[in-house]
């Protein structure tokens, strides 16, 4: 297991490396120093207790990670950027993208007064059943679902196995389409 002082050794010769590495990826000092502080953060708090030969490999492997998410935000940062700047004019500065958009069927501003009624009707009675639900079945299916964290990050943050996460997931939507089912609520 590596020491406290071996981790800061390592990440201290590995910096300026990673950094130039980096650099050479993103074409961005300021960027390519926050995917280089990322990665070790996530080395620190991750990896710190590995021992130390298998510091250099992780790191890498983290870095590269660290730069595929950077350049996966920016491809959907520029696609966005790109779609709402063609739907305004030059030179209009009070162009709101989302005034262009007409409310689409079943979406929340073309819903009368009536549907918005019976969703906030239906969202409670779910509310309540997944209340009814055992505890480690609510806290698996809210991380799963309402958090959309993965499995591997539910039981990580419950401390139990991935096999129990999903265990607990399945029965849990079981039991919850099961009272839903028996209240006439299909989904």
């Amino acid at each position: 297991m590596a020491s406290d002082k071996e981790l800061a050794d390592f990440l201290a010769g590995v910096e300026r490396r990673a950094f130039k590495q980096t650099v050479y990826a993103v074409r961005d000092d300021d960027a390519a120093l926050d995917i280089v502080q990322d990665a070790m953060i996530k080395l620190a708090e991750k990896y710190g207790d590995r021992p130390s030969a298998e510091l250099p490999l992780l790191f890498q492997r983290i870095l590269q990670n660290t730069m595929h998410d950077y350049f996966r935000r920016q491809k959907v940062r520029n696609t966005w950027v790109s779609l709402f700047s063609s739907l305004g004019g030059a030179d209009d500065d009070d162009f709101d993208p989302l005034e262009t958009f007409e409310a689409q069927q079943g979406s929340a501003g073309a819903e009368s007064g009536e549907q918005r009624l019976e969703r906030e009707q239906v969202l409670q009675l779910i509310d309540e059943e997944i209340q009814k639900l055992p505890a480690r079945q609510r806290e698996a299916f809210l991380m799963r679902y309402w958090e959309d964290m993965d499995v591997a990050e539910t039981a990580a943050a419950m401390g139990c196995s991935e096999g129990s996460v999903k265990t607990h997931c399945s029965r849990a939507t079981h039991t919850l389409a099961h009272a839903l089912k028996a209240k006439g609520i299909t989904l």
